[in-house]
């Protein structure tokens, strides 16, 4: 069944639909007149004629405009416009104007066309709210105006229909030299030709994307400089054309610090390689070139892992991978032997430092390779020399101990063939006093550490070697012993050996006349820098009248002069026999 209304019912099917499209329009006759008013018209001069008359049907709508509606209604064009389709000067019209109200401003379209239907109407006078169009075209306008980068807009003929503020400062062209004229005009001449090529290829498939991808690009100025940019490429669909926006970034400061950075890592006195995510190398240096022994072109593009020896590589993906999960700048391989690969196979000791660079492309690693085979070479000749004179120390202590020892086998015989006991006597303290020596000397002699003696070990075997001198009578003696795992230097160590050398010596020699029992304790420890030894025994005790500082005895003058050596102090305690306590500090000045 047909839906078309019939002839009789055409008008008012038309009326209805207008009707419901709630547009503000009037139909006039051939004279002018107005022969209908749209309700949504009425409405808003009843809202905002300001006392002025409402439009009426009959009234001649061209005069109405010249008594003034046209400052409210387009103004002397919108009057011109509507004469012009009146007398058939024009088939239609159409213009934008601004319409002041008490709250603001509004914006219209107002057009002008022939009625379909001339028996019923001349013309249509339609106004068309595009307030919040023409807000969002503000907006918009605005948003290019202060945008920091060049904004340029062209249609599909490449020609320039608007641009912003930063387009003037950066292309050195006034706004007024520029819209309507080619874009080609900001585009160097040897690129002009391609530029075209690539506009026309851009309307065929138009989409948001950045421009040149993978190559560089150029602006020129009015004043011929070129300078690099880049390039992103924005659709605007305005329904009577495609347009395409441009925003154009000046990259010259970017583009200096890059070439900066290139020539430090060019002028880089270790291999520099870059590589990406996926192991791949993305640049190389000089130096890069000269450790590895091959040309830059043979590098670029390859996996990093042909700079590894082939018993590494598996290694190192792992490796790579790993640093890749959690990227921090800091040396490879801490704790282990590093080598690279060259050309020719030849294998070279290495140290690798990593640095992370962002990138819109992704993580950049950037690393730094130190050929340090002479580092090694150095270091090996240095360990070899050491080793040699380390062997050569040893020797040296062990020919003094078995000089020393001699020495004291020596006395010992002469002690033995000299009939005064008190002689012999001397003589044997003599020999102990060396054998005392002889012992730091075997001591440093077995130690691995030849600046360190273990005490511990060394007064264990004091202690055997006075209590075999003494014979029997030293069986009846318990010696006590508590002695930290104290570890002295050679300086130390001969005068504090000596000083318990004496004090066990006059322990075992004095402390228990008359063969009698008892008990030697020996205790020797470091406590917040300072060393403490104690010699005790629970003998008969020294003479009250005794001043052990100030005494003829040649071993008790010995151990206060190695007191004062070792800028220590030496304590008595007389009770339940003789304790004597030696303080000095662990590293004096």
């Amino acid at each position: 069944m047909s839906t078309t209304p019939h002839p009789e019912n055409a008008a008012p099917f038309q009326a209805a639909v207008l009707a419901a499209l709630a547009k503000q329009y009037c139909v006039l006759d051939a004279d002018g007149k107005v022969v209908h008013v749209s309700e949504a018209w009425l409405a808003f001069d009843q809202a905002h004629a300001n006392a002025k008359p409402a439009l009426r049907l009959g009234q001649h709508y061209p005069d109405l405009l010249a008594a003034g509606l046209t400052n409210d209604r387009g103004g002397q064009a919108f009057y011109d416009g509507i004469l012009a389709v009146l007398n058939g000067s024009r088939p239609e019209f159409s213009l934008e104007y601004a319409f002041r109200t008490a709250t603001g401003q509004l914006w219209f379209t107002g057009r002008v066309a022939r009625f379909a239907e001339p028996a019923l109407g001349a013309v249509i006078v339609i106004h068309e709210n595009i307030s919040e169009y023409q807000h969002l075209e503000n907006r918009f306008r605005q948003a290019v105006e202060a945008a920091p980068n060049a904004i340029v807009m062209v249609n599909e003929s490449g020609c320039i229909v608007m641009v912003n503020a930063q387009t003037e400062l950066s292309f050195g062209y006034t706004r007024a030299e520029l819209i309507g004229r080619a874009v080609e005009m900001l585009v160097p001449e040897r690129f002009r030709g391609g530029h075209a090529d690539f506009r026309r290829a851009y309307f065929a498939d138009p989409v948001s994307r950045p421009m040149g991808a993978g190559r560089d690009l150029y602006g020129r100025r009015k004043d011929g400089s070129e300078f690099p940019v880049e390039i992103g490429l924005g659709l605007i669909d305005s329904h009577d054309e495609t347009l395409v926006l441009s925003s154009i970034v000046d990259i010259t400061a970017r583009k200096r610090l890059e070439h900066r950075f290139r020539q430090a890592v060019e002028s880089a006195p270790n291999a520099i390689v870059m590589v990406n995510e996926s192991g791949t190398i993305l640049m190389v240096n000089a130096q890069t070139e000269t450790s590895f022994g091959y040309s830059r072109t043979e590098l670029l593009g390859q996996p990093v892992e042909v700079l590894v020896p082939e018993r590494f590589r598996g290694g190192h993906v792992a490796a790579r991978q790993a640093y890749l999960a959690d990227p921090v700048s800091r040396p490879m391989g801490e704790g282990r032997d590093l080598f690279g690969l060259r050309k020719d196979g030849s294998e070279f000791p290495v140290e690798i430092g990593l640095g992370l660079i962002d990138d819109e492309n992704g993580t950049i690693v950037l690393s730094s390779i130190v050929d340090i085979t002479e580092r090694k070479n150095a270091h090996d000749r240095l360990r070899q020399a050491l080793t040699e004179k380390e062997v050569l120390l040893k020797e040296v202590y062990h020919r003094v101990k078995n000089n020393l020892q001699v020495v004291s086998s020596l006395i010992n015989l002469q002690a033995a063939s000299v009939t005064n006991a008190e002689t012999a006597d001397l003589l044997q303290q003599s020999a102990d006093r060396i054998k005392a020596m002889a012992l730091l000397h075997e001591k440093l002699y077995q130690s691995k550490d030849l600046a360190k003696i273990d005490f511990n070990e060394y007064i264990r075997s004091l202690v055997d070697h006075l209590l075999f001198g003494y014979g029997a009578h030293a069986g009846n003696i318990a010696i006590e012993m508590a002695i930290d795992n104290v570890f002295l230097g050679v300086d130390t160590a001969i005068p504090c050996g000596l000083i318990i050398n004496e004090l066990l010596s006059n322990a075992l020699k004095h402390a228990f006349p008359g063969h009698r029992a008892g008990q030697v304790r020996i205790a020797f420890s470091l406590r917040l820098g300072e060393y403490c030894l104690t010699i005790a025994d629970d003998g008969v005790g020294l003479p009250e009248a005794l001043d052990f500082k100030n005494t003829g005895s040649l071993g008790l003058q010995l151990v206060d002069t190695l007191t004062h050596q070792l800028l220590g102090g030496m304590d008595l305690n007389r009770t339940a026999g003789t304790a004597f306590t030696l303080r000095f500090p662990e590293n004096p000045q």
